[in-house]
């Protein structure tokens, strides 16, 4: 069986897909949702999810969250002492999903189809499905957000033919994708967005709001207190789920600090992100060539946009209601299980037919005549242009610009600026050219780009019809099989805790951050009751362990309610 894993900067989940439909696989702890944190300790044993969460505030220089927004980019995160790239925390998270799947579903998981922001470009989605192999997943179908979403929706079979826009807005990444649909063929329009836009960025408005409140700064508060605030700042933005009106209320340096703010007046500070959303959704209408008036349907997804301040914006915006009937969190991974599903070949799955587009432009690095007998390097030349229907095969003809010039060097490139420097670069191809005077010698540069996000340079020299051919496959993450092994040999020395023991150590870790949070008859509940519990895991009695985790579990739940 194939699984279904929507990796989210926030949370992840995993799904498949059974006879009912597609269906959502719990986890260990009988949640569907798992937190996008890993956490270590000084026994080199990995946590993941909610007790790698429940870490960060008692162990924050030994965990880590949000590396999501870093795939691909060759950064380290430092977990004590040591170090890992984005992927390789990833494959962390899809480890835990695998073995949540693999116990529900009682097989061995090999395979998973994983999606991304539609605006993820080549290297970030390589380094996704690098963070699947290293997880030990064969990953051969990398499929966006939004179109996972409108499958799950299966839009296309409720009209006859509909243009549709699907908003996207998760906990650190915001897509725009406009998608038609006619037949059984799922064609994208255009895709745009903001790999640093998400529903972080409105927790870390109301973060704000309580330190200006209260004219705190930031430098002056320890790395704890920070994380409280943004914990309680999480909370309120939660809150405004159902209340108009939150109090924020925070521990700093032993005073209780209170701050209450009205949903208006949170709408208000929120404006310059709603600037931000626009944006993309103005670019994305106009590379597709139509208008708001245009748009018949409208999906919201990710977990961002259950904040009412968003339905509200997105509902005015569009002038309709959004389809918000299946769960934001979970309308992405429930479409990977249907495309997993299709990959499998399921008779009782309706095939749908998708296409894609390139969400960045491709091209090279070109050398432009200035003024007479003047020529500057550094130009940007696009070759597919962004939101080309892929897959595309495009040519381009350069020549030389120097007398017995006897080399070309292709910089394969990947953005939107002008300025070569400023766009990605891909690869680098080196052509050898006979030697003639300037502009004599031409050569054909064709991409052919694919829906599995595999670019092809072909170079032909138009004199001597010699062609040059490479796949770029981003080098900066390029890992063969030889290398994956190589690193999944470097990270057995790790230890995951053993499954049975995740909701003891769940209760342990909170248990243990409620005492470091409290003082005085709380504190001395809260060790009374993990002193009891200790015991109780001492006896190794199941019965016992079960009984005296539920205690705990009131305890602990009772006194955080009123902290």
């Amino acid at each position: 069986m194939i699984i279904g894993i929507d990796l989210g900067t926030t949370n992840s989940l995993v799904a498949y897909y059974s006879e009912e439909g597609a269906k959502i696989i719990p986890n260990r702890l009988s949640k569907h949702l798992t937190p996008s944190v890993v956490s270590i300790d000084k026994d080199d044993t990995i946590y993941v999810g909610e007790i790698a969460k429940e870490r960060l505030l008692l162990y924050p220089n030994e965990t880590v969250t949000v590396f999501k927004r870093d795939m691909g980019s060759g950064r380290k995160f430092a977990l004590g002492n040591k170090e890992f790239t984005a992927e390789e925390l990833s494959s962390f998270v899809i480890k835990s999903l695998k073995e949540d799947a693999e116990k529900f579903l009682g097989q061995e998981i090999t395979e998973a189809v994983i999606s991304v922001p539609a605006y993820f470009n080549d290297i970030r989605r390589k380094a996704t499905q690098k963070a699947g192999e290293l997880a030990g997943l064969k990953v051969e179908r990398i499929i966006s957000e939004p179109t996972a979403s409108a499958i799950a929706y299966q839009l296309n079979e409720k009209e006859q033919s509909s243009k549709s826009i699907v908003f996207d807005l998760g906990g650190g990444t915001f897509d725009v994708s406009i998608l038609e649909f006619f037949d059984n063929i799922l064609e994208v329009r255009a895709v745009a967005g903001d790999n640093f836009l998400g529903g972080e960025d409105f927790t870390q408005v109301l973060y704000d709001m309580f330190l200006k409140h209260h004219k705190l700064e930031e430098k002056n508060l320890d790395h704890k207190t920070v994380l409280l605030i943004y914990e309680q700042a999480e909370k309120t933005k939660i809150k405004f789920n159902s209340e108009k009106r939150v109090e924020m209320v925070c521990t700093v340096n032993e005073e209780k600090l209170t701050y209450t703010i009205s949903i208006d007046t949170y709408e208000k500070a929120c404006e310059e992100l709603f600037e931000k959303i626009r944006k993309p959704i103005k670019r994305s209408l106009s590379d597709a060539n139509l208008r708001l008036s245009d748009i018949e349907n409208v999906i919201m997804i990710g977990g961002a946009t259950k904040l009412p301040i968003i339905y509200k914006f997105v509902s005015k915006l569009f002038k309709r209601i959004p389809y918000t009937h299946i769960n934001p969190d979970e309308a992405v991974a429930l479409g990977t299980a249907i495309q997993a599903a299709m990959k499998e070949r399921r008779k009782d799955v309706k095939e749908v037919i998708l296409t894609d587009v390139c969400p960045f432009t491709l091209g090279t690095e070109v050398v432009k005549q200035t003024g007479e007998e003047q020529y500057e390097s550094g130009y940007f030349c696009p070759i597919i242009e962004r939101n080309t229907i892929i897959p595309a095969s495009r040519t381009e003809r350069v020549y030389t610009v120097n007398n017995n010039q006897t080399e070309l060097r292709i910089d394969v490139l990947q953005g939107e600026h002008r300025f070569a420097k400023f766009n990605l670069l891909l690869g680098e191809m080196l052509i050898e050219v006979p030697k003639n005077k300037a502009g004599a010698e031409a050569v054909d540069i064709t991409y052919t780009y694919d829906i599995n996000s595999i670019l092809e340079v072909q170079a032909t020299v138009v004199s001597t019809n010699k062609v040059y051919s490479q796949i770029i496959k981003g080098q900066s993450i390029d890992m063969d099989d030889e290398a994956i092994a190589q690193r999944l040999k470097e990270l057995a020395y790790l230890k995951i805790p053993p499954r049975e023991q995740e909701a003891n150590k769940l209760i342990i870790t909170k248990a243990e951050r409620l005492y470091s949070e409290s003082i005085g008859e709380v504190r001395r509940r809260i060790e009374h009751e993990l002193l009891k519990f200790d015991i109780a895991l001492n006896s190794q009695d199941k019965n016992k362990i079960d009984a005296a985790r539920i205690i705990l579990e009131e305890v602990v739940e009772y006194f955080r309610e009123g902290y």
